[in-house]
């Protein structure tokens, strides 16, 4: 039920008041019929209302809420809120639940579904609705118990043998969006071909009307799941490593901060500190513009209460409390490590506690290199893979994996996703056997830097208000593929969406500098942007050249990243 406009584009609508405006209406009116959601008629109601009366904004408006349905994909669902066929809803909601549960009975009579849900706008009735839809068409729903974090799902599927799980979140996204996760009976998130396949028996539904919805007979799990995953998490680290460390741990208004408080506790670790302003969920995040770790300001109420406490550590989770970002003290300031840092260090230290030959670490091909280097010299596996853990987590035999975007999985036995929970607990783990020593977190980078050169790395996004822009910007770095970057030459030019032997096609590009350097282009899977990242190697012949390299890798990396700024430039 969406308007492509048959005498014109959607975004051609306002122009042509007359036939083309019509349809949309009725399209529109249509939708409004069909939706079950009474705040959602309402919301669409009153833009039809003035799109009638001619309202250029309004119709425009119309028409890009019915310019497609929302996308469903390897990252299930994600959008704003709000009614019409391109946004978040009950109606959206639905129809995915039921396109789910199709598939799902091509290969059980009685598929078994478990879903969790964060605390943003509508999550409690999107998991409902989903539970009312898998019941309502046969199978079995069970539901977790409240808010809970994404890895807590995750760990529930293979705990409870569901044939597949749902977990309604957005992440880090930004307080009007909202997500549809989906993952299949092994614990991991969906790949190719499932997707695709999901998604052609969600083109199937036509109408909410046509769903049947049970009025109840889902389960209602209890606390002992929670329990189950808090002593798994907890049963991590070893019984006689140190406990003495001081943490300042910030929730960003998610769902993380109770789960992880009892992880810590239950493995014998003092309480940290919570942030009061960020500690309980609220759907607004009203302290932070973009609760992502990540972004600038995020976390920067944690390190005013750090400045206080004085803590050896801070902690941050994003909302589903599947990301872990780490800051340190540094020169008497606070500064939060890189994603590759924290990946690396997390390595490290599951390398230390011994790893069996057959393990395999592994990373995204936009991650660091480093990782790569430490496997290799202890002689174990490592492989790169597309960006998402729904690649990492399926790596036969994974031990450790990451990616550079604050997510790892530390314990693939028990949550083959990445776990910001778990995550936090080991680094704990590792600071407080290096406090224990005299030493800190910036010491094994700097331990690491001197076996295997400083990896350094960067990135950043151009944003777009017109998705097609980014395609524009792709097919430019195409047609004129650069000869060098930063004045040094590109030895080598791999398209991503040609794939490979190692690698599945997927959209980006990729450069090797003939100094080591390297460069991947890529769009990003969940917003509407374009991500550029960067790498460059300096060796260290010692550690009192340490100093030196670090300047040296610096304005290596400046350089880089302003000649892609122009690459880039729209």
């Amino acid at each position: 039920m969406t308007y492509a406009g048959r005498h014109g584009r959607a975004d051609d609508a306002p122009h042509s008041p007359t036939r083309a405006s019509a349809e949309l209406l009725e399209v529109a009116q249509a939708w409004v019929d069909d939706d079950p959601d009474h705040d959602t008629r309402v919301e669409l109601g009153e833009v039809i209302a003035r799109a009638k009366t001619g309202e250029a904004e309004a119709l425009a408006d119309l028409a890009e809420r019915f310019s497609g349905m929302l996308e469903f994909g390897t990252a299930g669902l994600r959008g704003a809120l709000g009614a019409g066929p391109n946004r978040m809803n009950r109606a959206v909601v639905i129809r995915a639940a039921a396109g789910l549960t199709a598939y799902l009975k091509e290969r059980d009579a009685e598929p078994f579904v478990v879903i969790g849900y964060d605390a943003r706008h509508k999550s409690d009735v999107f998991a409902h609705d989903t539970a009312a839809v898998v019941v309502g068409a046969g199978g079995r729903a069970a539901v977790l118990p409240h808010t809970l974090p994404t890895p807590v799902l995750a760990f529930a599927i293979r705990y409870l043998g569901a044939d597949a799980g749902v977990m309604v979140t957005a992440s880090h996204n930004p307080p009007q969006d909202n997500g549809y996760k989906v993952y299949l009976g092994d614990g991991s998130q969906i790949v190719p071909p499932a997707d695709a396949d999901i998604a052609a028996h969600i083109a199937r539904v036509r109408t909410v009307a046509d769903v049947r919805l049970a009025d109840d007979g889902w389960e209602t799990l209890g606390d002992d799941v929670v329990e189950a995953y808090v002593d798994a998490t907890a049963r991590l680290v070893s019984p006689d490593s140190p406990r003495d460390l001081s943490v300042v741990h910030t929730a960003l208004h998610g769902v993380g901060s109770a789960t992880l408080l009892d992880v810590f506790a239950r493995a014998g670790f003092p309480a940290p500190t919570p942030v009061p302003s960020q500690q309980h969920p609220d759907a607004d995040f009203p302290t932070v513009s973009f609760p992502n770790p990540e972004e600038p300001g995020a976390i920067d109420a944690a390190l005013e209460v750090a400045r206080a406490v004085r803590p050896d550590l801070v902690l941050a989770n994003d909302p589903d409390a599947d990301r872990c970002a780490v800051a340190v003290a540094d020169g008497g300031e606070w500064r939060m490590l890189r994603g590759d840092e924290v990946g690396a260090l997390l390595g490290a230290h599951i390398l230390a506690r011994g790893v069996p030959q057959d393990a395999v670490f592994a990373n995204s091909i936009v991650s660091s290199r480093l990782l790569g280097a430490m496997a290799a010299k202890a002689g174990i596996r490592h492989e790169e893979t597309l960006t998402g853990f729904k690649w990492i987590a399926r790596v036969p035999g994974l031990r450790y994996g990451y990616e550079e975007a604050l997510g790892y999985c530390v314990d693939p036995a028990t949550v083959r996703d990445k776990d910001g929970v778990s995550a936090s607990l080991l680094i704990a783990e590792m600071a407080a056997g290096l406090k224990a020593q005299g030493r800190v977190l910036g010491d094994v980078l700097d331990d690491l830097a001197v076996e295997h050169g400083i990896h350094a790395t960067d990135s950043f996004s151009v944003r777009v208000a017109d998705l097609a822009l980014i395609g524009q910007l792709m097919g430019r770095l195409r047609e004129q593929p650069p000869a060098a970057i930063a004045e040094i030459a590109v030895e080598r030019a791999d398209d991503l969406a040609a794939g490979s032997e190692a690698l599945p096609p997927t959209e980006g590009l990729r450069y090797y500098l003939a100094d080591g350097s390297r460069v991947i282009v890529r769009p990003s899977g969940t917003e509407p942007k374009l991500k550029v990242y960067l790498e460059v190697i300096e060796p260290v012949p010692d550690r009192p050249a340490l100093a030196a390299a670090g300047e040296r890798a610096s304005a290596r990396l400046a350089a880089i990243r302003d000649a892609m700024h122009g690459l880039t430039a729209l």
